[in-house]
């Protein structure tokens, strides 16, 4: 008999509602759920995923361990989690408590039982070695709310159904549906923009999905974001365009805008514009335009962050809504009201906000609310000495393919004394594990959007109950973190009868009890069978202006000194920029093409050597990092890992469509197929991120069969934000044709 059931297609940000039809057992369609207020029946191909990964043979059902001959065996589930517990606390025992390190890869958000029980086993560890995706991905524009705002919780989004005039930097929501914009069927979102009379302006390395989507794109150079920020945000400045309105109220200085305005003064558009690769008369028409606009919105994601000066561009992205009045008020970015109220949330969950109260052992790289940054995971554990790394736990997470140099990172996985992985596949990073422990994954449990929800462009909730009951001896995350902490807690002395007592109450309430005290005590007061009534989900109306009550400092900080004192290395770099281009106009009797469309010779001078190329990464809509490659759905035809080159640097080279080239950085050297494309800027092409599924002793089928090359075997863990020591994914590679027949 065929069921069907409403649930949330849970394996990326957009979170898009979708009916299951299934016969008990086996999926049999998946499609978009029209009552969904939200996506309003979108769904991209990663839906259909959902039952390729459900139904998939090579996913791990029972916890298995590595003999000394490398093989796996299967272990009962109390003889697994014994084992793990047993070596985590002889290792602190002997090494201290930092000599444990915790990874949380993206998989992890999605689940907020995951999230809510991760806290007490993170709590058990007390190890001040804490990683998670945050440091490669997100984490500069988490410091810039925490330094602006005074949490890093505290997350402006774009009003993308009001705005009349959108500037996008670094990102692609058409194929993203949003990243911190939890926004489904993004593109016809950003078609009304255009259909009632607004406008969109894309500014990328690459034309991207996106940029065809726009009235306007302009190339720019990676990593020079910072500097046509500023220019704009000295424009607006210098012309007398700001006009903040009762923002002005909020700043915790009455004359930050004179300072700001001397901050960015030797960012003009004349001095940027070579550096950028933007025609100042562009970059002055740009900012003029989003200060008129009757509301606008800057709107920048991951481009914008992996990059040298990340926290910089974050923080004038703000600082350009902010002058201009478009923050907190329609049309401009916002601050969602969800069912669940982060902020008030987050110190029961560890979440405190502080930054740089203690440093990584080697480099002396600073945490973020009790992280630290990902870029350090490789030499923590290779550096001997006290606080040395010797045992990691991951969940859900594939640093050997996600974090920079992962080759590195892979010979050090191998020197650890002990690794766990809380994980459904053998992959290129667990395949390291001594012990894997599988939990339930997709339709087997339910779902709440304990984050995405508080970054939605529409305040709404939704709970989707499991579609599937998990199978005899299966375990879900939460209880295999909860099963963990009590047993390491009770190895190493620290149980003791409170907090026994205390984790009896978390094992006998369970994730949904606690939803349904946090829905409670939520601004709408919404109740967890309020959400079970209304299985599509609730409505809870458009954005509307917060503050200051969301604030979690007293006032705005619009010039934070932790920014303040960056500028200097961010002028700095700038100068040596209009060097190095004066340099090569005049070595080759050429001018440098501001609009991004001339022949690559000043792009390369920004590299120092004309044969360079800079590298940078980019999103496939069928797919969402390293972890859904193994879904035949998803990866039907041959090789989709391809780098795209333009016309001008391929013919210098003497590439084709089909060769296949060697692209070498300092960390190493990967072979991927090419496609010559004018979508990239001259000087730049672009590989696609979570690739590299070649390696010996994984076990996904399908995606061994397409393995592609990972992006992370050429990146560089040396290089990151130096503020927020987030990673920098853009890197300067050469790019040369490998011998012998095209592919």
């Amino acid at each position: 008999m065929t069921k069907r059931a409403v649930s949330t297609c849970h394996l990326c940000e957009a979170n898009c509602g979708i009916i299951v039809e299934h016969d008990g057992n086996q999926i049999l369609t998946i499609r978009g759920d029209d009552d969904d207020p939200l996506s309003q029946g979108y769904i991209c191909p990663k839906a259909a995923a959902l039952a390729d990964l459900h139904h998939d043979a090579d996913r791990l059902r029972r916890p298995v361990a590595r003999t000394s001959s490398g093989e796996w065996r299967e272990l009962p589930w109390d003889e697994a989690l014994d084992q793990v517990a047993d070596r985590l606390a002889a290792i602190r025992a002997e090494h201290g408590r930092d000599s444990i390190a915790l990874h949380l890869g993206n998989p992890t958000i999605h689940s907020y039982s995951a999230l809510l029980y991760g806290y007490v086993f993170r709590n058990a560890l007390r190890t001040r070695n804490f990683f998670t995706s945050n440091s490669v991905d997100v984490w500069p524009r988490l410091l810039t709310s925490y330094l602006m705002y005074g949490s890093h919780v505290v997350l402006p989004v774009p009003d993308i159904d009001r705005t009349d005039y959108m500037l996008i930097l670094g990102a692609n929501p058409a194929v993203s549906n949003g990243s911190l914009m939890t926004a489904p069927g993004a593109k016809k979102r950003l078609r009304a923009i255009r259909a009632r009379a607004g406008r969109v302006v894309v500014i990328d390395p690459r034309h991207t999905e996106t940029a065809r989507l726009a009235d306007q794109h302009l190339f720019i150079r990676p990593e020079t974001d910072a500097y046509f920020l500023a220019s704009m945000v000295h424009v607006i400045l210098t012309e007398n365009l700001a006009n903040p309105g009762r923002l002005a109220e909020l700043f915790s200085s009455p004359d930050v805008l004179q300072q700001l305005r001397r901050l960015v003064a030797d960012f003009a558009p004349g001095r940027v514009a070579p550096a950028v690769g933007i025609a100042a008369d562009d970059i002055v028409r740009l900012a003029r335009e989003f200060a008129r606009a009757r509301s606008a919105v800057c709107y920048g994601r991951l481009g914008t962050c992996i990059q040298e000066f990340g926290t910089l561009t974050s923080w004038l992205i703000d600082c350009l809504n902010i002058i201009t009045g478009n923050f907190d008020r329609p049309g401009g970015a916002m601050f969602p009201r969800p069912a669940i109220d982060l902020l008030r949330l987050a110190p029961f969950f560890g979440q405190r906000g502080h930054f740089g109260r203690w440093r990584t052992r080697v480099s002396g790289l600073p945490e973020l609310s009790g992280e630290v940054p990902a870029v350090a995971l490789a030499e923590e554990i290779e550096t001997a000495g006290p606080g040395q790394i010797r045992a990691l736990i991951t969940h859900a997470s594939n640093p050997v393919l996600s974090l920079p140099n992962g080759a590195r990172l892979e010979r050090a996985l191998n020197s650890l004394d002990f690794m766990v992985a809380i994980d459904i596949y053998k992959n290129e990073t667990t395949r390291h594990a001594d012990i894997i422990l599988p939990p339930t994954f997709g339709l087997e449990r339910g779902h709440y959007s304990l984050v995405f929800s508080a970054l939605s462009v529409r305040n709404g909730a939704k709970y989707s109950p499991a579609v599937f009951a998990k199978s005899a001896g299966a375990r879900h995350d939460w209880e295999i973190l909860l099963a963990l902490s009590r047993r390491f807690l009770a190895h190493s002395g620290f149980l003791g009868k409170l907090g026994g007592a205390a984790l009896d109450r978390l094992a006998g309430a369970g994730p949904e009890t606690l939803l349904r005290v946090a829905l409670r005590v939520g601004p709408h007061r919404v109740s967890l069978a309020d959400l079970r009534d209304h299985p599509h989900g609730v409505d809870l109306g458009p954005l509307e202006p917060r503050l200051p009550g969301v604030l979690a400092a007293s006032s705005i900080d619009l010039a934070p000194a932790p920014m303040v004192s960056d500028l200097v290395r961010l002028r700095a770099t700038l100068a040596g920029r209009v060097h190095a281009g004066e340099q090569a106009r005049s070595d080759n009797g050429t001018r440098a093409d501001h609009a991004g469309t001339g022949d690559g010779a000043a792009a390369q001078a920004q590299n120092g050597d004309s044969e360079l190329l800079k590298l940078i990464g980019r999103r496939q809509l069928s797919g969402n990092n390293s972890w859904m490659h193994n879904s035949r759905k998803l990866v039907k035809r041959g090789d989709r890992c391809s780098l795209l080159i333009h016309p001008s640097d391929a013919r210098a080279r003497g590439i084709g469509t089909g060769d296949r080239v060697e692209i070498t950085s300092r960390t190493g050297a990967i072979e991927a197929p090419v496609e010559v494309t004018d979508e990239m800027m001259p000087g730049v092409v672009s590989l696609p991120h979570g690739w590299g599924h070649h390696r010996s002793g994984i076990e996904l089928s399908h995606a061994s069969a397409h393995p592609g090359v990972s992006l992370n075997d050429v990146t560089d863990d040396e290089l990151f934000d130096e503020l927020s020591g987030c990673a920098r994914y853009a890197v300067s590679v050469r790019v040369a044709r490998v011998t012998g027949e095209r592919v």
